[in-house]
C-alpha cells in the first residue's frame, strides 16, 4: 500500500496588529510645544500689540520669577515632591529687602542676606520631610503660611520704594541688542544648566530614579535623604532671589509681593509634562509649560481680561496638566487589557 501523504501544517493566520494609540508617537512636551507655537501664532494675527519687541519683552519679564522658580520646582517633582511654600518665600525676602533697605543696608549687602533666608526656608522643608517623613505637600502647606505670615512680621503692610535705578535697571532693562529682559536671560542660562544637571549626569539619573521608586533607589545606593533636602535647599534659595528681582523690577517691597504665584510655577512645572507622582518629565517641556503660562497671561492682559479671570485660567491650566496624563495613562492601559483578553485573541 502506498504510503499516506503527510497532512499539511495548519498555517499561521498572521494576526491583524492593532492600531496604536497617538500617545506612543508624541509625546506629551511636544504637544506643549506646538500648542505654544498656535498661540503665540493666533495671539500675532489676533493682536496687532501681540509680535512687538516691547509687548514679547514685557512678557518674558513678567515671567521671569515664574521662570526661575520652575527649574527647582521641576528638580523636586521629577523626585516625587513638591515645595508650595515658593512664593512665599519670595514675599518674605521681598520684606527682608524692604526692612534692611528702609534700615539703610546697602544692595550689595542685602542680596547675601537674602540668600541665606533661603538657605534656611529650603533647610526647614526638606529637614521636615527628610528627618521627619513627613509628606512635603502638608509641609510646604504649613510652612507657606509661616514665612508669608514671617513676611507680615518684618515689615507689615507697607511697602518700601526708591531703590537705585541701577539695579532696578538690571531687572527691567534688556540685554543689549534683543528683547530679552536680564532676568529671563538669567533664566535661560540657569536652565541650560539644569537641563545638562537633569539629564546628562548621575544626579539626574538619581532624580528620575527616587521619584520613580524611591525604596528600590535607595537600596542601588542613592542617596535619597541628602539629595532630596540639596533640592529643598535649591529651591529656598532661589526663590530668595527672585525675591530681589521681583522687588526691584516692580519698584516695590512688599509682605504680599508674589501671593499666589505657587499656582502658576507648578502649573507650567505639570503643563511642561513632568508627572506629578514623580519619574517622568523633561526640561524642554517645562520650558514650553513656563513660555505658555507666560503667553496666555500676556494675551489675556492685552485684551483686558480681569486678574480674578487669569486666576481661574490658571487654575484650569493647572487640573488639565493634571487630568490629560491620566487619562492618557488609563486609556492605554485599557487598550493593553482588551489586546491580552482572551476574546481580543479569538
Amino acid at each position: 500500500m502506498a504510503p499516506e501523504a503527510p497532512a499539511k501544517a495548519p498555517v499561521a493566520r498572521p494576526r491583524a496588529e492593532a492600531p496604536r494609540p497617538l500617545t506612543r508617537f508624541v509625546r506629551w512636551d511636544v504637544i506643549v510645544t506646538a500648542l505654544l507655537i498656535v498661540v503665540f501664532l493666533g495671539g500675532a494675527f489676533g493682536s496687532s500689540d501681540f509680535a512687538t519687541s516691547d509687548n514679547l519683552s514685557f512678557a518674558l519679564d513678567d515671567l521671569s520669577e515664574i521662570a526661575l522658580i520652575a527649574l527647582p520646582m521641576t528638580l523636586l517633582v521629577v523626585a516625587a515632591e513638591v515645595d508650595l511654600s515658593v512664593a512665599s518665600v519670595l514675599g518674605m525676602s521681598s520684606a527682608v529687602f524692604g526692612a534692611l533697605w528702609d534700615a539703610g543696608w546697602a544692595i550689595e549687602t542685602i542680596v547675601p542676606v537674602l540668600l541665606v533666608i533661603g538657605v534656611v526656608a529650603g533647610l526647614v522643608n526638606g529637614l521636615l520631610v527628610t528627618r521627619l517623613g513627613l509628606p512635603s505637600l502638608a509641609v510646604t502647606i504649613g510652612t507657606m503660611t509661616l514665612y508669608r505670615g514671617l513676611a507680615y512680621v518684618v515689615l507689615g503692610t507697607k511697602a518700601v520704594a526708591e531703590f537705585p535705578q541701577n539695579y532696578a535697571d538690571l531687572a527691567t532693562k534688556t540685554v543689549p541688542g534683543t528683547p530679552i529682559p536680564y532676568p529671563f536671560a538669567l533664566f535661560i542660562v540657569l536652565a541650560v544648566v539644569t537641563a545638562i544637571v537633569l539629564h546628562a549626569t548621575g544626579l539626574g539619573r538619581s532624580l528620575f530614579a527616587i521619584g520613580a521608586q524611591e525604596e528600590a533607589a535607595f537600596f542601588a545606593g542613592i542617596r535619597v535623604k541628602r539629595i532630596k533636602l540639596l533640592l529643598f535647599v535649591v529651591s529656598g534659595v532661589v526663590s530668595a532671589f527672585a525675591g530681589a528681582v521681583y522687588t526691584l523690577r516692580y519698584g516695590s517691597a512688599r509682605a504680599d509681593n508674589g501671593l499666589g504665584m505657587e499656582l502658576a510655577v507648578i502649573a507650567a512645572v505639570l503643563l511642561g509634562g513632568v508627572d506629578f507622582d514623580g519619574g517622568k518629565g523633561t526640561l524642554g517641556g517645562v520650558v514650553a509649560g513656563v513660555l505658555l503660562i507666560g503667553l496666555l497671561r500676556n494675551l489675556l492682559m492685552l485684551h483686558d481680561v480681569a486678574t480674578e479671570i487669569q486666576s481661574i485660567v490658571t487654575g484650569l491650566l493647572l487640573i488639565v496638566s493634571v487630568l490629560t496624563p491620566r487619562i492618557a495613562a488609563k486609556v492605554r492601559e485599557t487598550r493593553r487589557h482588551h489586546r491580552g483578553s482572551p476574546s481580543a485573541s479569538s
